[in-house]
């Protein structure tokens, strides 16, 4: 605990909430102790030398002395690594049983007495000593795993008597000697595998099993598609990726020119620079802001997207655990001088070490890993339009007067979330019947002008509640975490002392689905889950379930460190399901604080408590580019910040920026100062009817952003080396960004400024405020007065908008002359599940006009041309 830790404890002490803090921490701690072993004597082991191998379709199994590897390069170029026997699936990253292997792809020898697998995308070689390289089809390198390390309970079934000792080498390929010093190791034995029912008490937490790491992540199945049906090869009764036992380490090499980008939800990103960056979905408690100290946030992910000259690849080690990553950027030589590559180093408290590799241009890196992990959910149309959320709305009342107040200021609104203080007492699924009397009514209300109503939803459960009530009769053992010895696990949350339902249950998901049927007949239209990392209050140690708990795991068993990074994303597919269920013509409308590899099916994501401040609003497009980049397209932050009073100019500057992410809502804590626009003054307001009133006018495109996501993995929000990722200026350009293919926009993210310097891909841009025309690559100055932002649109490009009459029109921009452009429009299909049909479109000059045409190649009339 450090000085700052310790204060927050002694106040924390204060008040009757703090107290049982208090009191809840201590009782996880002692739970710890006596439900995980404490670490003892371990050993060291590495791969040893190469003994022979076994094809297989699609690459085969390499044996070492100490351990074996399994290498498959997959259908469509997706590599699969897995040591000790981890296989792909189960996996709760992983849609089905993953794609077949590619019957082309086989091994055969390589130089120097290794092995390699080469296929039409990629080239996997693997040295003597367990290296494993991935080489584009040229030969040229694009990432070195050096040979792991792990670091094995004394006597457990993976560290025989061969193993290396402690500190010994890797071989010649570089061996990954460590100082061992990752953080807790022992831990009780497991759950009766796929059974459900509680095997043993508290004599188990003696045991070593999962303890010092063991199997793989779990499945979770996921939804294969649009409607969230599980997908296949569910653990039912097997290991969980099969894996050795123990804490591992993982050295990488990357080219001396590379960026690295993902790891979740960053707010030091997007390019994540020298630093150490921990693999544990966190509260902060507290705003948070763009500086180094900020991490981790609410979604961490073992996703790296590494983009250099000689390619780009996106790498996924498959494991749930606590861990951290540390990456040290590459330098490059001067003169004839040698370059330093650039390095990552991968250590994980547990679990199986698997890997996935997809390589190629940035589009298709995001299409596989798309088809890897499941297609984005395609939010409804009304939730691309603004949103309006705050903590503290009160009342029925004072939702009226919110609503009327948007109305009366000519300004659009789509949705108005409302936050724990419309329950009774802060019990999940329940109403406070004296400040909303009648929240259908109010729902119906509402509906008719146009407004949504959100609500939020948190996992933990009030013990002695009837929804408490209710779970406890779910299967043998009732719906809720516990620990080694049977006891439900308790935390201290909102409501006072409460309940976690354990997610990993696929009983357990099924009854939480059902009670979002609650939610729909108060009628609300969407749901946000919130403190679902998931988050007990504490005023010292780790804000979350202790270690040792007890999840189902869907039938692996296993505790809270293998659980912790999953829960959110079990919890997103109970709810996604249910609302399903419940109402199966309507696509569900649910995004989440926190979550894992894969959350993109079930919804999207926003930036948690962001301070309000320059750098929170820094933090912000930050976040939203890197979980693009991890494959969750549809985020957004708290417009304005969640803690604090912006002053007007950066109330407006994020308003702006937040108008052209997926996600645009504003919220703030209750204690905070008020997010309406009229609130900042009549020029603010009328300077936030011109951002609505683009955001709206732009609906459509971002409709149409949203179904390309889905069919191809591409975020709406994309870096601006996106279709350039060899252009190192653009690599390194973080202050903007594209709006798909065809906008480019340049937030203004410092105080007091009205010009910027904007960097521009290769091609011709028009300023879409002036019409001015101007050449990249290169960059530029423009001008940023306190009412706009810069937004650029690419030569060529086609969008579909929304014109006066409310129905949906084209716009485009003129070509470069010789040149021609075009696009692609998907118009919102309706509330359902349909696919939307794709409509293709050429803009070209013919002769002095600029001339739009479809794919049978007629003429479009009534398209607004702009940039002659």
């Amino acid at each position: 605990m450090d000085g700052r830790g310790l204060v927050r404890a002694v106040k924390d002490l204060g008040g009757e909430r703090g107290r049982r803090a208090w009191r809840s921490a201590w009782r996880n701690r002692r739970v710890d102790a006596a439900g995980l072993a404490p670490r003892g004597a371990e050993r060291a082991r590495v791969p040893g030398l190469l003994t022979g191998t076994e094809p297989r379709p699609g690459g085969g199994v390499l044996r070492f002395t100490r351990s074996e590897l399994l290498v498959r390069v997959t259908v469509g170029g997706a590599v699969f690594w897995g040591w000790d026997g981890a296989a792909p699936t189960p996996s709760y990253a992983v849609v089905g049983s993953g794609p077949e292997p590619d019957p082309r792809a086989v091994l055969e020898p390589d130089t120097d007495g290794g092995w390699r697998v080469v296929s039409e995308r990629v080239t996997v070689a693997v040295s003597r000593h367990g290296a494993v390289e991935v080489r584009t089809p040229g030969g040229t390198v694009l990432r070195r795993d050096l040979p792991p390390r792990w670091w094995e309970p004394v006597g457990s079934a993976g560290s025989g008597g061969d193993a290396a000792g402690p500190g010994s080498g890797g071989g010649s390929d570089g061996g990954a000697g460590a100082d061992g010093g990752c953080a807790d190791g022992g831990g009780g034995t497991d759950r009766a595998a796929g059974t459900g029912s509680w095997a043993g008490g508290a004599g188990e937490a003696g045991g070593t099993g999962r303890g010092g790491g063991g199997g793989g992540t779990g499945r979770g199945g996921g939804a294969s598609g649009q409607v969230g049906a599980a997908g296949a090869g569910e653990a039912r009764g097997r290991g969980r990726g099969g894996g050795g036992g123990g804490r591992w380490l993982l050295r990488s090499e990357v080219a001396a020119d590379a960026r690295v980008f993902g790891l979740g939800g960053r707010a030091v990103g997007p390019r994540l620079r020298n630093g150490s960056y921990r693999l544990w979905n966190t509260d902060p408690k507290g705003g948070f802001g763009s500086g180094s100290g900020e991490e981790p946030l609410y979604i961490t992910m073992p996703v790296q997207l590494v983009v250099a000259d000689a390619g780009t690849h996106l790498v996924f080690h498959d494991n749930s655990w606590d861990g951290r990553v540390v990456l040290r950027e590459g330098e490059e030589g001067a003169g004839s001088g040698a370059d330093r590559p650039g390095s990552c180093e991968l250590r994980m408290e547990g679990g199986p070490l698997r890997c996935w590799v997809l390589v190629g241009p940035p589009g298709r890196v995001l299409q596989g890993w798309s088809g890897l992990t499941g297609g984005a959910a395609v939010p409804p149309e009304w939730a691309l339009g603004y949103q309006h959320a705050r903590w503290g709305f009160g009342s029925a009342a004072e939702v009226r007067r919110i609503v009327a107040g948007y109305a009366e200021h000519g300004l659009p609104l789509s949705a108005l979330h409302l936050d724990i203080d419309h329950y009774d007492g802060h019990r999940v699924f329940t109403v406070d019947r004296e400040r909303f009397p009648d929240l259908p009514g109010l729902a119906r209300e509402l509906g008719n002008s146009g407004v949504r109503l959100v609500s939020i939803v948190d996992p933990a459960v009030k013990a002695g509640d009837p929804v408490h009530d209710s779970g406890l009769a779910v299967g043998a053992h009732g719906a809720f975490v516990r620990d080694a010895a049977g006891r439900e696990v308790r935390g201290e949350v909102w409501p006072g002392e409460c309940a976690y339902p354990d997610f990993t249950d696929p009983a357990v998901r099924r009854w939480w689905g059902g009670l979002y049927g609650e939610r729909l007949a108060q009628g609300f239209a969407g749901v946000w889950h919130d403190m679902n990392e998931p988050v007990s209050f504490a005023p010292f140690g780790d804000r979350t379930l202790p270690r040792s708990a007890r999840h189902v795991l869907d039938g692996a068993g296993g505790d809270h460190r293998e659980a912790h990074n999953v829960y959110a994303l079990a919890m997103a597919r109970a709810g996604w399901e249910g609302l399903v269920r419940l109402r199966p013509a309507e696509r569900p409308f649910l995004f989440s604080r926190s979550g894992w590899a894969g959350m993109q099916r079930y919804g999207g994501t926003w930036s948690g408590d962001v301070e309000s401040s320059w750098d929170g609003l820094r933090a912000s497009l930050a976040l939203v580019l890197g979980l693009g980049l991890c494959g969750v397209p549809y985020s957004g932050p708290d417009v304005g910040g969640f803690w604090g009073s912006p002053s007007p100019e950066l109330y407006l500057r994020w308003l702006q920026l937040g108008s052209y992410l997926p996600l645009f809502r504003t919220h703030s804590a209750i204690w905070a100062g008020r997010r309406e626009p009229w609130e900042f003054g009549e020029e603010t307001t009328r300077t936030a009817r011109a951002v609505l009133a683009e955001r709206e006018r732009l609906r459509p495109y971002f409709v149409t952003l949203a179904h390309l996501a889905r069919r191809t993995g591409a975020p709406y929000v994309r870096p601006l080396w996106w279709g350039a990722p060899e252009d190192r200026a653009l690599r390194d350009c973080e202050d903007a960004f594209l709006l798909g293919d065809a906008l480019l926009v340049a937030p203004v993210l410092e105080c007091g400024s009205d010009r910027r310097a904007v960097r521009l891909p290769r091609g011709r841009w028009y300023d879409t405020a002036t019409g001015r025309a101007y050449e990249g690559p290169g960059q530029i100055l423009l001008d940023a007065p306190a009412d706009r932002i810069p937004v650029l649109a690419r030569a060529g490009s086609l969008l579909p908008v929304r014109v006066a009459d409310g129905s949906v029109g084209l716009e485009a921009w003129a070509p470069a002359r010789g040149r021609t452009g075009g696009g692609l429009v998907i118009r919102d299909p309706g509330p359902g599940f349909e696919e939307g049909e794709v409509e293709r479109y050429v803009v070209r000059w013919d002769g002095d006009a600029v001339v739009v045409e479809d794919e049978a190649g007629e003429r479009v009339e009534g398209v607004v041309l702009r940039g002659l």
